[in-house]
This record gives C-alpha cells, structure tokens and sequence, in this order.
C-alpha cells in the first residue's frame, strides 16, 4: 500500500507540475492585425487620350492554330451613342491566351483603350466610344497576349459604328 501511495503522489505531482509549468509561460500578445491592401479595379469606361497615332490601318499577324483566337469587331449602329464592340467568338485559344487588347484610333485624334481579361469565353467583349461620322473613319486594332507574353496583333482595319445592307 505504502509503494502504489507513492507512485500515485508522484504521478499527481506530476500532473501538477506540468499544469503549472503551463501556467507560467507569458501570454502572448495580442496580434494585431496588419492591414490588407484593397485591390484597385481600373474602370469599366476608358478614358479618352489624345494621341498622334496612326490613322492608317498596318499589318496583322496570325496566332498559331493552338492559339487561335476568332475576335469579332462591328458597330452598335446607333447615331445617339455610337460604340465600336469587340466580342471573342471563340477558338482554340480561348484557355491559353491572356488577355485582348482593343484599341479605337478616332479620326479626331482621341484614342480609346479597353482590354478582354481572362478568363477568356465565346462572348465577353468590350465596347468603346467612337465618332459617328459616316465613312471608315474609326481604326480598331485587336491585339492578343499569347502565353509567352507577347502581343500579336490579329486585327487592325476601319470599322463604320454603322452599316447599310
């Protein structure tokens, strides 16, 4: 009896020395917490910069068949707020490629920027201003950012914000 009484003393004083080690240890302090930054977005209008860029529409480039991208470019048609829209009809491209970069080089100089972000699918599309001058007087450019980062530019001609068929 004398032997499990001293086994069991030593066990229970154990247990305590152990809670009270525990015990003893600083608190922590309390953590603070850090600020996040809040992600700015770009906004959804472009803005207007004037540009001495050339009217002229230039040479495209063919993305490779893996790719492929087909960007649809035409007119709203409406005189009251006309708008040049560039939608992604699709293409095997549509999982690799980055981004689309659309750009309308009015015939009064103002340049109008709007980008196609991934992910990239058959009907997103970005609308910008333009003038509603009759004629091809309004110069878009289609650029796409293909994996490697680079911009392969696969559209660049005049598209009238309406058309008479």
């Amino acid at each position: 009896m004398n032997k499990s009484l001293i086994i069991a003393s030593a066990g229970l004083l154990c247990i305590v020395l152990i809670l009270a080690a525990g015990c003893t240890q600083p608190a922590t302090p309390p953590v603070t917490p850090t600020p996040t930054p809040v992600a700015t977005t770009v906004p959804s209008t472009p803005t207007p910069t004037p540009t001495s860029v050339s009217s002229t529409p230039g040479p495209t480039q063919t993305l490779p068949e893996i790719w492929s991208l087909d960007v649809q470019v035409r007119g709203n048609g409406e005189s009251i707020d006309p708008q040049i829209i560039a939608t992604v009809q699709g293409g095997k491209g549509l999982n690799f490629i980055l981004q689309v970069d659309v750009r309308v080089t009015r015939p009064d100089g103002i340049v109008e920027n709007g980008i196609i972000a991934k992910p990239l699918s058959v009907g997103k599309s970005v609308s910008l201003p333009v003038t509603s001058q009759m004629g091809n007087v309004n110069r878009v450019e289609v650029w796409a950012t293909n994996p490697q980062g680079e911009k392969v530019k696969i559209f660049d001609d005049y598209v009238p914000f309406r058309t008479y068929n």
